[in-house]
């Protein structure tokens, strides 16, 4: 067998053993029971909400005052339209829960393994460091879209449970039918978990630097705190629109009509831009650093 036909026919191995090591890295972040309890947490976000509206205007009130456009003031539109909870609870949980979880799972994917000692036996695998961190990488941005997906579903089961659905007002004040508005609402949650994008790389980064589990994740968590208290120093209007989350509440533009793409696009070229920087930082640690445990 000549050199390229071998090189052929290693290719079909790499690439099965490549989703085979995925398909593993997901089985055992799902199943682990620090996920499952996050998840239920998000989960758990929405029936909260609803139920806070349903009480609060079981008088005939409305609820927390306000309405109009971006959004928590989505939740003054709950009561009259049950789909309004899955906007409000994307916007309630992308601040901090969301990106906590993102952050716990991303600073876990590399110091616990080694922390449990099995970060080498991964590497002694035909696997390689760049095709791990990718998969780990993977799994984390698969888990920002199902972790986005879990608030989601939760807040349009609620929603359907304890309020009217039907056509939808959107910001600019048209009437679009309850098909497009969930339509919309499939779009939001992919904004939302693409703004998450940053945050896992930047998680993933810093588990690269400790062979600590715990200090990865709250590092990470404590990261995504400091970034979110300077995004709200007006004295620092000029660095803010670089923060990872500085744009992540412009999902609301999805909701205009016509939709506002502005502040969208920006965002997801910021969320690139961090990706990138810290995929490579990532990379460059990893692939150079002494594997001991």
């Amino acid at each position: 067998m000549s050199q390229a036909e071998a090189a052929r026919a290693v290719r079909p191995v790499r690439a099965l053993w490549t989703f085979g090591l995925l398909r593993s890295e997901l089985t055992t972040t799902f199943r682990r029971w620090r996920t499952l309890a996050l998840l239920a947490v998000l989960a758990g976000v929405p029936v909260l909400v609803g139920i806070a509206v349903k009480m609060e205007t079981s008088d005939g009130s409305s609820p927390g005052g306000g309405g109009g456009g971006g959004g928590p003031a989505f939740i003054s539109q709950i009561t009259n339209n049950g789909l309004f909870l899955v906007f409000t609870a994307l916007a309630a949980t992308l601040p901090f829960f969301l990106p906590m979880a993102i952050g716990v799972v991303a600073g876990d994917a590399i110091a616990g393994e080694a922390n449990a000692g099995t970060l080498r036996y991964l590497l002694v695998a035909p696997a390689g460091r760049s095709r791990l961190l990718l998969t780990k990488y993977a799994t984390v941005v698969i888990f920002c879209l199902a972790a986005t997906l879990v608030v989601a579903v939760s807040a349009l089961t609620v929603g359907a449970l304890l309020f009217p659905l039907g056509d939808l007002t959107t910001i600019s004040g048209t009437q679009i039918s309850f098909a497009e508005g969930l339509g919309r609402a499939l779009l939001i949650a992919l904004a939302v978990a693409a703004s998450l994008i940053g945050v896992a790389a930047l998680g993933l980064f810093v588990s690269t630097l400790t062979g600590s589990g715990i200090a990865a994740m709250a590092t990470t968590v404590g990261l995504l705190i400091t970034v979110q208290i300077l995004d709200q120093i007006p004295q620092l209007h000029a660095l803010q629109p670089y923060f990872f989350s500085h744009y992540w509440l412009s999902f609301a533009d999805l909701m205009r009509e016509p939709v506002y793409w502005d502040d969208l696009a920006k965002n997801l070229g910021l969320q690139a831009l961090y990706a990138a920087v810290f995929g490579s930082a990532a990379w460059a640690r990893f692939t150079t650093k002494d594997i001991t445990a």
